[in-house]
This record gives C-alpha cells, sequence and structure tokens, in this order.
C-alpha cells in the first residue's frame, strides 16, 4: 500500500465515520429509545461526569482491550475511530439540525435511514483497510467465531447483549431500540448484500505494517 493510498483511506475513514455518526444521531433523534451502544454510552453518562461523546470514547478505549484479547489487528482505522466517533456524534447532537420526531410512524422511518447511514459508513471506512472501529473489530471477531452465521445475525447477538448492559445502567429503551436491535443486522445484511460487500473477507493492516509502509515510502522518496 503506498503513502498515497494509505492517506486516501485515512479520509475514507473519516468520511465514513462522519456518515455513520450521522446515522447514529438520527437514531438518537428519533426519540423512540437508543439503539444498543448508544442506550449503554447515555447510561455510562448518567453515573459519571462524562457527556454521551465522552462517555462513548471511554467505551472505545475498553472495547480495544477486548478487540487486543481476542487477537483482532489493531490499525489506524481502529484509533481515528475510538477518539472521533463519539465526538463526531456529539456534535450532531449538538448543533441538532433536524426538527422534533412527533410521529412513530415517521420516528422507526428515521431509525431505518439512520440504520442505513451507519452501515454505509461502516463500508467507507472498513474498505479503507486498515483495521475496522473497536465495536466493528469486536462484530468481526465474533463474527469469525461464529461462522455459520450472516453477519447480520451475530451483530443482532452482540448489540442484544450490548442493550442489557444499558438497561441496567438506565439507559433510555423504547420502541426504537427494539427496531435498532433486531433491524440492523436486517438493514446491514441487504445493504451489504446489494453492494455484495463481505467484512470478514478484508485483509486489514495493523497500525505496524501501515508505518513500516510509511518508512519505506519515505525512504524511497
Amino acid at each position: 500500500m503506498s503513502r498515497k493510498k494509505i492517506a486516501v483511506g485515512w479520509v475514507r475513514i473519516v468520511f465514513g465515520l462522519l456518515v455513520f455518526a450521522l446515522g447514529v444521531h438520527l437514531t438518537i433523534r428519533a426519540d423512540l429509545g437508543l439503539a444498543p451502544w448508544d442506550c449503554f454510552g447515555m447510561g455510562i453518562s448518567y453515573h459519571t461526569p462524562l457527556n454521551y461523546g465522552l462517555s462513548m470514547t471511554v467505551m472505545n478505549v475498553i472495547i480495544l482491550i477486548v478487540d487486543v484479547l481476542m487477537k483482532e489487528k489493531i490499525g489506524f482505522g481502529t484509533i481515528i475511530d475510538a477518539l472521533l466517533t463519539g465526538n463526531f456524534v456529539q456534535l450532531y447532537n449538538d448543533l441538532d439540525p433536524f426538527p422534533e420526531t412527533k410521529n412513530t410512524a415517521v420516528g422507526v422511518f428515521i431509525i431505518i435511514a439512520g440504520l442505513s447511514l451507519m452501515a454505509i459508513g461502516q463500508y467507507f471506512y472498513m474498505t479503507a483497510a486498515q483495521c475496522c472501529g473497536p465495536k466493528d473489530a469486536l462484530l468481526v471477531a465474533c463474527g469469525k467465531r461464529l461462522k455459520r452465521l450472516p453477519i447480520g445475525a451475530v451483530q443482532v447477538i452482540l448489540w442484544g447483549s450490548v442493550l442489557l448492559f444499558g438497561w441496567l445502567l438506565g439507559g433510555p429503551v423504547g420502541i426504537g431500540t427494539v427496531v435498532s436491535t433486531f433491524g440492523s443486522g436486517v438493514v446491514m445484511q441487504i445493504i451489504y448484500s446489494i453492494i455484495k460487500f463481505e467484512p470478514r473477507r478484508i485483509e486489514h493492516q495493523s497500525v505496524l505494517d501501515t508505518v513500516k509502509q510509511l518508512k519505506v515510502g519515505r525512504d524511497q522518496a
């Protein structure tokens, strides 16, 4: 991978995270209950002095440790995701560009649109091949251990487990939570089937691999 391709990959990662974060914001803005990871992050914020964005950043660092224990590669994409995603969502939440949702049906549609954007955002930064974000690395790690299940089904299982912890911490749960938990895997599977994308087939580069290639490119310049 050339230095230019690595740099383009970083831009692709940040763009993908902006799209993903917008999707997360939509699921929150629907005001019908939070998606599992957001429920968990919001639950943490209720019991600490951290806001949602910082709560998600701390949680991502913890998940990073779990990823390492599960022998997943940690790349620049993982680090960028861990540091930026929660703060991007917090930025969207602070800007709050969308009107209040008062209709349940409209709220459900907004959640599905948010889940679609999240899947598209995941596609962009995963295909940079500089490793997944912490939560996606965890998803891929679980997927490798549950090879007989579609990746969407693995996500439903993972999100269901996360939701339990979020609910125990007092995170907002509602019909939107149910839609997000069980609809996320379906939406992901549909979108990835359409674009013929299988995240488990990507060969990612670790931070060390990327640094070595950057050094080679500098020496050759």
